[in-house]
């Protein structure tokens, strides 16, 4: 597969499980009454209000290019969340944080069940190329998923941990939220963060194998 047709192929799941993830936070927000991202029309499942042109568009890109597509990161646009605006600001930073992995995990069921209709395909370019784009998008939303879950903030794992914490113990762990991008990218650099998520992500695809008998 050349250059031009992997970047056809994985560019629609990519899109789509890095900005609905941030779609899915300003839906719990409003759910939970913080109307900041409906104000600014953040709440949307139209993919063009949530990408970032570095962070959608290009890092996917080359990192795709350059790992011979096997290794898939990018972020989109931030949807605004102001928890103070929350009816209960540390117990619904949980549901809100937990959003955005959520809908990775919904979109990679529904790329793992159109997986599994086109195996049942004829074999032509167009059923490998659907079998491709679902490899992609079940592989780019179990790394969204995995990455955010980590117990890091700013990532959406430390957030539901400030939730989860008292309230002493959670405002000196958010303390450290100034150190977390510094640490993610130490992380991602030297290689930890590799030897963190493959396992997991072996685990992730070892259930979907079991549960849709690929």
């Amino acid at each position: 597969m050349n250059t031009i047709q992997t970047l056809a192929i994985s560019a629609l799941p990519i899109i789509f499980a890095i900005t609905l993830h941030e779609a899915a936070h300003g839906y719990a927000a409003r759910h939970f009454g913080d109307p900041t991202a409906w104000k600014l029309g953040r709440i949307s499942l139209n993919p063009l209000r949530h990408i970032d042109l570095v962070g959608t568009l290009i890092v996917p890109g080359v990192i795709l290019l350059l790992s011979g597509g096997g290794m898939l990161f990018g972020w989109a646009k931030p949807v605004p969340v102001d928890f103070g605006k929350l009816r209960r600001p540390k117990q619904d930073m949980l549901w809100v944080a937990a959003a955005g992995p959520a809908a990775n995990l919904v979109m990679a069921l529904a790329w793992a069940l159109l997986f599994k209709a086109v195996l049942g395909f004829p074999e032509t370019l167009y059923s490998e190329a659907l079998r491709e784009m679902a490899k992609v998008g079940i592989r780019i939303n179990g790394v969204l998923m995995l990455l955010n879950l980590l117990p890091l903030l700013p990532l959406d794992g430390g957030r539901i941990v400030v939730s989860l914490l008292p309230p002493r113990a959670a405002w000196q762990f958010s303390q450290l939220e100034r150190w977390g991008l510094p640490i993610l990218l130490a992380l991602l650099f030297l290689g930890g963060l590799d030897r963190i998520l493959r396992p997991l992500l072996g685990v992730y695809s070892a259930l979907l194998t079991s549960l849709f008998g690929f």
